[in-house]
């Protein structure tokens, strides 16, 4: 099963890339939203991979973020909802705002999907609401962390889902984050070096 993939993009377009892993050359769907943080050909990527295993076939799906990839799992658990929809939805609307739109019932917004309609968007509401509330997704991940370079930003979704399973609260996982990415320098934001730092601040 592979869960994260490391390699040159040797080629991308809007909904699939190969990513090359030495010398092996993976075909990985991914939805618009990892699209637009892709390097250049050529260039080193490094994504979330969820594995789908078919009777007939074996598809990877790739995703820039770790919300992306739980949001993705979270929608193909919906009855009726397939990997090719679910990235289509997430294609069409970003993390935060589909979440806004489930725990609001917003029916409008999500019936605009290709794919989804009223009955599909009830679907999603009733399935869901709770399950995002919980799961807290489409908050904001350390806002520094949105705009930092592609390794600070995977250091810092890692260690703060580290400081999560340790029990800490989200919130004040957030705000500890983000001024420890204002004050370290790059090269001490490592995903190691933001979890003890941040213990440090959360256990005073």
């Amino acid at each position: 099963m592979i869960a994260r993939i490391k390699g040159v993009l040797l080629e991308a377009e809007f909904t699939a890339i190969v990513v090359d892993v030495h010398g092996v050359g993976y075909l990985l769907s991914i939805p618009i939203s990892t699209f637009d943080r892709l390097p250049q050909p050529g260039g080193e990527v490094e994504l979330f991979v969820i594995t789908h295993v078919r009777e007939d076939a074996i598809a990877l799906f790739g995703f820039a973020t770790r919300e992306e990839k739980q949001l993705f799992e979270l929608l193909t658990n919906v009855n009726g909802i397939g990997p090719r929809l679910a990235l289509n939805i997430l294609s069409s609307l970003p993390v935060a705002s589909f979440c806004s739109a489930v725990t609001n019932s917003d029916l409008k917004t999500l019936s605009r999907i290709s794919g989804v309609g009223k009955k599909t968007a009830e679907r999603l509401v009733v399935e869901l609401r709770d399950k995002l509330a919980k799961m807290a997704l489409g908050g904001t991940v350390a806002a520094p962390a949105a705009t930092a370079p592609d390794h600070i930003r995977a250091a810092a979704e890692d260690a703060i889902l580290a400081l999560e399973q340790l029990g800490f609260r989200r919130e004040g996982i957030q705000k500890t984050m983000e001024q420890l990415l204002e004050a370290l320098e790059p090269q001490e934001c490592s995903a190691e070096n933001l979890i003890r730092k941040a213990l440090q601040q959360l256990n005073r």
